[in-house]
């Protein structure tokens, strides 16, 4: 009765913390330090697969060992765990202590100080209705076998933890599908409005000059400029439109490519990459320059930071949107010297494009930050 009373507990707990949870990474890491405690372990840290590049990639960690700190050790890479997860022969009814692969190289050397004494893992995979969607490791202060009601329990927690991943993506999903609606409704109302009744008045102005005599030459310059700027609010009207039907950077919103981004990005490098972005609407174009300053920002954090995190931020401030890529590696100044300053160039050009500015802050205690400023427009 009393360990059917934990169970619930646990349950409980973890219930309530998925439930209100805003961002999953976070989520997931609370999840490992309740699931840790509870069960006496020491570590723990979730493997997810990329919907899109069907990689592994670290969501979350919990109290990683040094050796498992140093991002190399964290790659999406082949391990014997992820091997076993997509032969599909990794399930609650055959977990048990699986060697780590990724640990091997520090146990043959007997570097206790850097594995914390850690051998082994146990693994429990991540579905949901039959869907995989990543893994669960954890580990212990020892070799043991988990139980077989320590085994139920986390199947049952990994089925509320594949749950809260789907309906995350699902949300996000739709999302997307409604930005992409509204975009083309927008398209559409411009076209058949503004644009149409642009093209309406530029007609009779053009109708009007054929008819008018060289008495009314004064005349004829004001109906000319007023046909000029019909025409440029029309072309301007077409260019807005095209804009809004044109596909979003890598085919999505601005924060779904920048969560691909980091995805990607920290199943290369093992480097956890958090992002924090607003939806906030801007053309398509402004979106792409904003995708590629990211993308060559953690490109120099993967070859020349050193770093173990980073992070993007994308926010409104007043009339301006502002993207930020933050890593806790070395300087940015160190780092130029070694890069050759080319990065920076792109992503300046880039932010002109946008309409806005880059700017680049570092030390070699705190990391770098590079910001891109661009001004939100009511027309996007």
């Amino acid at each position: 009765m009393q360990s059917r009373a934990k169970e619930l507990r646990i349950l409980y707990a973890i219930a309530e913390e998925l439930n209100s949870a805003t961002d999953i990474s976070q989520a997931l890491a609370r999840v490992l330090s309740i699931v840790t405690k509870a069960f006496g372990l020491r570590s723990g840290w979730i493997w997810l697969v990329d919907p899109e590049t069907n990689r592994f990639y670290n969501a979350a960690a919990h109290n990683l060992p040094p050796y498992l700190r140093e991002p190399v050790r964290m790659t999406g890479g082949w391990c014997q765990c992820t091997e076993l997860f997509r032969e599909g022969k990794l399930s609650a009814k055959n977990v048990d202590v699986i060697e780590c692969s990724r640990l091997a190289p520090a146990v043959q050397r007997n570097q206790i100080k850097l594995t914390g004494g850690l051998r082994s893992h146990a693994s429990i995979p991540l579905l949901f209705r039959g869907k995989s969607l990543g893994i669960m490791n954890l580990t212990g202060p020892k070799w043991r076998r988990l139980s077989r009601s320590e085994l139920r329990l986390l199947s049952t927690i990994a089925l509320h933890v594949g749950a809260t991943i789907e309906r995350a993506r699902l949300s996000d999903e739709g999302a997307r599908l409604a930005r992409v609606e509204e975009r083309t409704r927008l398209a559409r109302d411009i076209h058949d409005t503004l644009a149409q009744r642009l093209t309406a008045i530029a007609l009779q102005l053009e109708g009007v000059l054929k008819h008018l005599d060289r008495s009314g030459e004064r005349a004829r310059a004001e109906l000319v400029r007023a046909l000029d700027i019909a025409r440029e609010g029309l072309g301007e009207a077409r260019q807005s439109a095209l804009a809004l039907r044109g596909s979003p950077p890598a085919g999505k919103p601005l924060l779904q490519a920048l969560e691909a981004l980091a995805r990607n990005f920290t199943s290369r490098t093992g480097i956890v990459v958090r992002v924090d972005a607003a939806r906030i609407n801007l053309p398509a174009r402004v979106e792409a320059e904003l995708l590629g300053i990211a993308s060559e920002a953690l490109a120099n954090v993967g070859k020349h930071a050193r770093a173990t995190h980073a992070e993007i931020s994308f926010v409104r401030r007043g009339r301006n949107a502002r993207l930020t890529v933050h890593d806790n590696g070395v300087g940015f100044l160190e780092r130029q010297a070694s890069s050759g300053g080319q990065g920076l160039i792109g992503m300046r050009e880039r932010a002109q494009l946008a309409g806005g500015s880059l700017d680049v802050k570092g030390t070699r205690t705190r990391g770098t930050t590079v910001s891109a400023t661009v001004p939100v427009r009511s027309s996007s």
